[in-house]
């Protein structure tokens, strides 16, 4: 998809937005002014911001066809038709992204836009998920989550528990602070568990061993638990 087609998608999603869920309408109207100042080969050419703009177009696609297509009833066998990690984004995460105030939208929109926002552990994050995935685990990512969630990766296993989870490779000595600020994040936005683990790329199948970790803590933690392992 070009840039333009972002744009007219973005806006004919607003509109039919507008009477069906007007927290879906503003957000997406937001979004919109942030892009219009730019042309759409110069649009297309970000392609981070790109990504995004993607991926929230299609997450409210989904969204509208999901309250205008479908009745209660229906919109619960649907649910039940997703992975775990995707039913907990649709059902609950990107609904009350929807409708509660993000204090860091305009801060990582504006990263994404000057291209400040590094994609550093981009191929690691992508390892992990294939690592779940071959474990037999499910996982779901969206850049409003790792940015405003402070999750990298939401994963379920046996018990279809959603965990988000966070990875850095600053040691257990320097990740204090980032493990104090991630506690905070998550439960700003009432996510209610979580696991925070500093790892160090040179150990040998480090990238295994992060799957599993995500994979067992999301079957075993407690409600109200935001553990930090290194």
């Amino acid at each position: 998809m070009q840039g333009k087609d972002v744009q007219k998608e973005l806006k004919r999603l607003s509109q039919a937005a507008t009477n069906v869920n007007p927290a879906l309408a503003k957000r997406l109207e937001e979004i919109n002014r942030w892009i219009k100042d730019l042309k759409p080969g110069a649009l297309t050419a970000k392609r981070v911001v790109m990504a995004f703009l993607l991926e929230v177009t299609t997450d409210a696609k989904l969204w509208l066809a999901f309250k205008t297509e479908l009745s209660v009833e229906d919109q619960r066998v649907a649910l039940l038709q997703l992975t775990p990690p995707e039913r907990y984004w649709f059902s609950d995460l990107f609904p009350r992204w929807l409708e509660e105030n993000d204090p860091k939208f305009y801060v990582w929109r504006q990263k994404l836009m000057t291209g400040v926002f590094s994609q550093a552990d981009d191929s690691t994050i992508k390892s992990i998920a294939k690592a779940v995935k071959q474990q037999e685990g499910e996982f779901w990512h969206r850049y409003i989550a790792d940015l405003s969630m402070a999750t990298d990766l939401i994963v379920s296993h046996r018990q279809q528990r959603s965990l988000c989870t966070q990875i850095t490779t600053l040691s257990d000595e320097y990740s204090q602070q980032k493990y104090a600020d991630w506690k905070i994040t998550l439960q700003t936005w009432r996510i209610e568990r979580g696991l925070f683990v500093s790892y160090n790329p040179g150990v040998p199948d480090y990238i295994q061993q992060l799957a599993t970790l995500a994979l067992e803590n999301s079957d075993i933690l407690e409600l109200g638990t935001y553990r930090k392992v290194s």
